[in-house]
């Protein structure tokens, strides 16, 4: 039942998504969304240039299109981060093959410079481990925003099983690890992994 709710949300918000990012784009570089694949990320003001921003929402968008097409859910499955060409996969499958599957995949597609895959084998066997996950996911963006204000919407935060995956770019280290101390203090979470770019 959960996998088909996620799956419901993901397929329905998704074109939604996808629209609301590119129009984004005509009316604030600053801020810009590029989503697919069940997560979103925004850009931090200034720091990438229009190119490199369509340039991730097209790579986001073709590993989305490959996820749907493939077979194991990997669309429901696997949320996907792009930044810089960078792509950080998270989420959780039911064996190893499908791991490697869903990496596989993500390699074929043009642009794509690393992979980061933090694809976790097991499932979320009740509603209530999903809602978890959600319930830490919107507290660490709660968190974000008291610790850091407005940059955090330059960051992206997935949550698996407690542990909290932390994407985007930052040019204030001292911020990023004042956010992270105060993410480590929401119950439930087991751990922080940090791909934030320091530039």
């Amino acid at each position: 039942m959960v996998v088909k709710i996620k799956r419901l949300v993901k397929i329905s918000v998704f074109p939604i998504l996808l629209i609301f990012g590119y129009l984004n784009i005509g009316c604030s570089p600053a801020n810009i969304l590029a989503t697919g694949g069940g997560s979103a990320l925004v850009v931090a003001e200034g720091e990438r240039s229009i190119g490199t921003v369509i340039d991730d929402a097209t790579i986001k968008v073709n590993i989305a299109a490959k996820f749907l097409n493939a077979e194991n859910n990997l669309f429901v499955n696997i949320n996907t981060s792009v930044l810089e060409g960078r792509i950080l996969l998270t989420g959780l499958v039911d064996n190893q093959e499908i791991r490697i599957d869903a990496v596989r995949l993500v390699w074929e597609v043009e642009g794509v410079q690393e992979i980061i895959n933090e694809i976790e084998i097991g499932n979320r066997s009740t509603l209530k481990d999903y809602a978890s996950d959600l319930w830490i996911n919107t507290q660490a963006r709660a968190v974000a925003a008291k610790t850091v204000g407005i940059k955090a919407i330059t960051f992206n935060f997935e949550t698996i099983q407690g542990k909290i995956y932390i994407a985007g770019i930052s040019k204030r280290p001292d911020l990023l690890n004042e956010m992270i101390l105060a993410l480590k203090n929401i119950k439930g979470v087991n751990e922080i992994v940090n791909y934030v770019i320091i530039k």
